[in-house]
Parts: structure tokens; C-alpha cells; sequence
């Protein structure tokens, strides 16, 4: 069997080898098994009259001894016979040692109980390897163990430490069930192809510093004792989905996936990821939890954890739906994906660090067969995919994956309404201000709102973007003091200045009193064109900036022109207001 060399290296030989077929121009030393006891050969060297009586001394719980030695699976079985307790129908060993020994075919201790030590340091495995309900009563040893196939420990029961230090497992690994009841140890391990933990139970101590080339599966996994888990790289998807952590834990892990649907912390605990898309969906945080994004790779024994095919450049975060957020901080995360909606107490979230949101499409983009402006803020992921879905093109919004389900506006604003007291809670004001837009949008578009409010929402959006759009207000400021200019031009301004007309009246005592009796304003005539004149602009724009300060500019005005001038000392300021508090909302801290 090609096996690759195991690290660590496994102990040197130091047991009398079987020397079976040396001969000096191909392999001096001969077979490595170790001499079966008053015999000189191994067990798989003995002739056929040795081996029968030498199996014949063996009985149920007795010490073994073949290391180096070369098994096929018929004389494993043959091994196993003898120490096979005719009660149980379980083979039943002492100290079981099995260092270097070669296993040829599928190898099957299924049932098998180890009453003492069971060592199969540097041993290997041609093909399957099966362990399946095995009970080991003391440690076992597995270090530098090398596995071809497809290697089974399901529902093992490990009440000693286990060790798989440096093992190489080749094939699918399963320890579906398995039970670590002390120490466990997989440092160095190297998985490459999927490891199923499914309901595993470590109840004391265990180190995972490994490699798992595919999906590394811990689904309802227990970790009662656990205190750190990593650094560990993961090519495919580390799944501790309904896994249970006990204690206080610290998880640093380099995967492109981490899922963590209805995971239970019971404790507080420390995510420090690298590449990975995780997914909180349900997880049940009792307290404390941080997920942070490292940005550099994990090291072990001083040099770098291996990243193999892991590319995307940082962490993201898909869902936080079903999640107390009241516990959860999240640092230097990705959000564009995230699902934030069905998330409780989503106001107390923390934010820490460089974080991203989802943007609005900046620019013209194409919606349906019009062309329309969006202004870039942070977003929802769920407003893209409504937005996507609502017209047959979209421009710019994200579309829903196959099956994600597409919320309503109704249930998006109180969704933008939690992230923006937590935004205001953290005193980032601009940021609570683009996710006020989005629930004043949400709220506008909700079938839930009555016609006429969400009638005067749409006037409050096209006039100034909800008051936080500087443009838009000064635009229809701009465009209103303008319009007044042109009108108070037009009909505004009487045709000439008014001259008072004085009137002297006698007293009877040859006295005069001299009174000025103010003429009537007269509506201006003749072209249009004559009555735009640069000293009737100017008569006009002074009576239209002293509107937008609720000035009067003393100005004598014709009818029309008065009407247009309250209209004007009621609107203006009211846009300039709007203005003024979209550049406050920007730069406010």
C-alpha cells in the first residue's frame, strides 16, 4: 500500500522485527512485524500449524501485541476470533497494540472493545476502515495513522483521551455519534475528503487544528468542555448547525462557509473567521457571541494554517433571521447578502469595525422602459430582491436566488425602522439616515398604508427625498424662486411706480391740511417681452429673497402679486428648511 509519510513521524521501531523475505538487493531488513511471542516470525508469517496454536493460546480480553505487522481481512478475522466474547458476540481486548501494522482490504472492528490501550500509531489503511460501535476503555491512539478509504467510527465511545494527532484520512471519515468522554486531540489531522461529526458528544478537552480539504460536518454535535476550536481551514463548508456549546469557546476558522442554523451558545463566545459565508438563521445566543473577520491567516506551531482553495476575499454574513441580536456584535463583516428581517431586537445590534451594506444602484438606470435615478444608500438586501421582482427589468437590484422568499414593504419598514435606532443608539447619524429612507420608501409603498398618507409621503419624497436629499429641496427651492421672479416680472409688479397724489383741504380758519392719498397699483400692460426688463428683475428677485426669510420687501404689488408673495413667504422657507436638514442628517455626528 502507497501511503503519503505521516506527520508527525511515528515512534522508530523498537520491537525484534520478522525479517520475512530480506534479501539484500531489495529489501535488506525484510518484513517490520513484530516476532509473535517464542516464535520468530510475525503472524501473518507463521506457517499454518504456528498460527493455529499460537491463536489457540488467546481468549476474550487478552493483550495483543502486532506491531509493524501486515493484516489481510481474513487474518484479522482469524485474530478476532478467538478474543471474541461468546456472550456478547463482541471481540474483547486488553492493551491492544497495532503500531505500523499495514491493514490490506477493508479493515472491520465494528463492535470491538478495547478494555485497555488501543495504539495504532502510524498504522495504515488500504481501504475501509470500520470502528463502528467500538468502545474504547482507555486511550486510543491514532497518530499519524494514515486512512485510503472510507474510515467509520460511528457511535464509538472514547472514555480515555483520543488521539488522532497528525492522521491523514484519505476517504469520507465518519464519527457520526461518537461519544469523546476525555481529551481529544485531531492537531495536524488532515481530512480530504467530508468529515461527519452529526452527533458527536466531546465532553472534555478537544484541539482541532486541521485541515479539511471538503465539508466538515458537526450537525447536533455537543461541546460541553470545549474551550477553543482552531485554527482549523475548511475548503467546503464547516457545518455546526444544532451543535451545542457548553462553555465559553473561542472558534478561529478559515472556510468558505460556516453554517450555524440553530446553534446554541450557552456561553459566551469568539468567531474569528476568514473567508467565510455564515449563516446564523435561528442560532441561539444565551450570551455574549462576537464574529470578527481576521486579516491574517492563522498560524500553528509558528507557521501559517494552509488556505487551499479558499478565495473570497472577506467575511459576509448571509442571515441573521431568528437571532437575538441583543448579544451579538459583529466586527469588519460583510452585510451586502445578509437577511436581516425576522432578526429580534435587531436595535441592539453592535457594529464594530469596517462594515458593509447593501447599496442603493447609484445613477440612471433602466427601470421597465423609463429611465430613473437612484441616489446610492445603504440597503437591505430584501429591498433588492423586491425591487428586483417588481418589474421585468430592474437595473441594478439584486435578484433573489431560486426559492428565497421576496417580503412585502409592510414587513421591510420595521426592519429599516430597528437598524436605524441602532444606528442612532451608536451615534452614526448618516448612517440611521439612509436606513430612515428606507422605511419612509417602505412605508410608501406598504398596502397597508392608507391612500392619503402615503399620498403626502410621495409629495414629502419627490419635494426633498424625505428630508434628507439637499439636492432635490434646493432644486424645487431654486426652481419655485425662480418661477415667483418670472411671475411677479409678468403680473407681479404694477406698470409704474405708484406716485401719492396730495390734496389740500381748508379747515375754515385759513388753515390748509395737505394730505397724500396713495394711488392704486396698475396691472402691468402691453408685450410680455417689455415688461422683462433687468430694473423689474431686480424688483422681482429682491421680493422673492426676502420670501424665503419670511421678510416683506415693501414692494408695491398688484393684486397677483401680493397672492404670489404669500405664496412665496410660505413655501420657500419651508424648502430651504428641507435643504438645511438633509446637509444636518449628512454631517452629523
Amino acid at each position: 500500500m502507497t501511503r503519503p509519510n505521516p506527520e508527525p513521524s511515528p515512534p522508530p521501531q523498537d520491537w525484534p522485527a520478522c525479517g520475512h523475505g530480506a534479501a539484500p538487493a531489495t529489501d535488506p531488513d525484510g518484513c517490520q512485524g513484530i516476532q509473535v511471542p517464542t516464535l520468530s516470525a510475525c503472524l501473518a508469517h507463521l506457517n499454518e500449524s504456528d498460527r493455529v496454536a499460537y491463536l489457540a493460546t488467546l481468549s476474550p480480553g487478552d493483550d495483543i501485541d502486532h506491531r509493524g505487522t501486515v493484516f489481510t481481512g481474513e487474518l484479522l478475522s482469524e485474530l478476532l476470533s478467538p478474543l471474541t466474547d461468546p456472550a456478547t458476540g463482541r471481540p474483547r481486548l486488553g492493551n491492544a497494540r497495532f503500531d505500523r501494522a499495514e491493514f490490506e482490504g477493508d479493515t472491520t472492528f465494528d463492535g470491538a472493545q478495547f478494555a485497555g490501550t488501543a495504539s495504532f500509531v502510524g498504522a495504515g489503511f488500504g481501504n475501509s476502515a470500520r470502528f463502528n460501535g467500538v468502545e474504547f476503555g482507555d486511550e486510543a491512539h491514532f497518530e499519524s495513522a494514515y486512512f485510503a478509504g472510507r474510515s467509520s467510527f460511528e457511535r464509538a465511545e472514547f472514555h480515555g483521551g483520543a488521539w488522532f494527532v497528525g492522521a491523514k484520512l484519505g476517504g469520507p471519515a465518519d464519527f457520526g455519534g461518537a461519544k469523546f468522554n476525555s481529551d481529544a486531540s485531531f492537531v495536524g489531522a488532515k481530512f480530504h475528503r467530508v468529515a461527519w461529526f452529526g452527533g458527536a458528544a466531546f465532553h472534555g478537552d478537544t484541539w482541532f487544528r486541521t485541515e479539511f480539504r471538503d465539508d466538515a460536518v458537526f450537525v447536533k454535535a455537543v461541546f460541553e468542555h470545549v474551550s477553543s476550536m482552531g485554527p482549523l481551514a475548511c475548503t467546503g463548508t464547516l457545518d455546526l448547525s444544532e451543535a451545542v456549546f457548553g462553555a465559553p469557546v473561542t472558534i478561529e476558522v478559515a472556510a468558505n462557509a460556516v453554517h450555524c442554523r440553530r446553534t446554541r451558545w450557552a456561553s459566551t463566545a469568539a468567531l474569528r473567521l476568514r473567508h467565510a459565508a455564515v449563516d446564523l438563521t435561528d442560532a441561539v445566543l444565551e450570551h455574549p457571541v462576537s464574529i470578527a473577520a481576521r486579516s491574517r491567516p492563522f498560524t500553528v506551531a509558528g507557521e501559517e494554517l494552509p488556505e487551499v482553495d479558499l478565495d473570497s476575499p472577506g467575511v459576509c454574513v448571509r442571515s441573521l433571521r431568528g437571532v437575538d441580536a441583543a448579544h451579538l456584535v459583529l466586527s469588519d463583516i460583510d452585510l451586502r447578502d445578509c437577511r436581516f428581517a425576522g432578526t429580534i431586537h435587531l436595535d441592539q445590534l453592535r457594529l464594530e469595525g469596517v462594515y458593509t451594506l447593501a447599496c442603493a444602484p447609484g445613477g440612471l438606470r433602466r427601470r421597465g422602459m423609463r429611465l430613473v435615478r437612484w441616489t446610492p444608500r445603504r440597503t437591505l438586501v430584501e429591498e433588492h430582491h423586491w425591487r428586483a421582482v417588481r418589474t421585468v427589468d430592474a437595473d441594478g437590484w439584486t435578484t433573489p436566488l431560486e426559492g428565497d422568499e421576496v417580503l412585502e414593504p409592510a414587513a421591510l419598514a420595521p426592519v429599516y425602522r430597528q437598524l436605524r435606532k441602532s444606528f442612532e443608539d451608536g451615534k452614526h447619524e448618516p448612517g440611521a439616515a439612509d436606513f430612515y429612507y428606507g422605511e419612509m420608501e417602505m412605508r410608501r409603498h406598504a398596502d397597508d398604508i392608507p391612500w392619503a398618507e402615503r399620498s403626502l409621503l410621495t409629495a414629502y419624497w419627490a419635494v426633498s427625498g424625505y428630508g434628507l436629499r439637499a439636492s432635490r429641496a434646493f432644486t424645487w427651492l431654486m426652481a419655485a424662486m425662480s418661477a415667483t421672479v418670472l411671475a411677479m416680472m409678468l403680473w407681479g409688479l404694477p406698470q409704474h411706480d405708484l406716485k401719492p397724489t396730495s390734496t389740500a383741504t381748508s379747515t375754515g380758519s385759513g388753515r390748509f391740511v395737505i394730505t397724500a392719498v396713495p394711488s392704486a397699483p396698475v396691472n402691468p400692460r402691453g408685450p410680455y417681452g417689455e415688461r422683462l426688463s433687468v430694473d423689474r428683475f431686480e424688483k422681482s428677485l429682491r421680493v422673492v429673497i426676502n420670501s424665503v426669510v419670511f421678510r416683506s420687501s415693501g414692494q408695491d404689488l398688484t393684486t397677483f402679486g401680493t397672492y404670489a408673495e404669500m405664496a412665496s413667504r410660505l413655501t420657500e422657507p419651508v424648502l430651504l428648511g428641507l435643504g438645511l436638514l438633509a446637509i444636518r442628517n449628512r454631517v452629523k455626528r
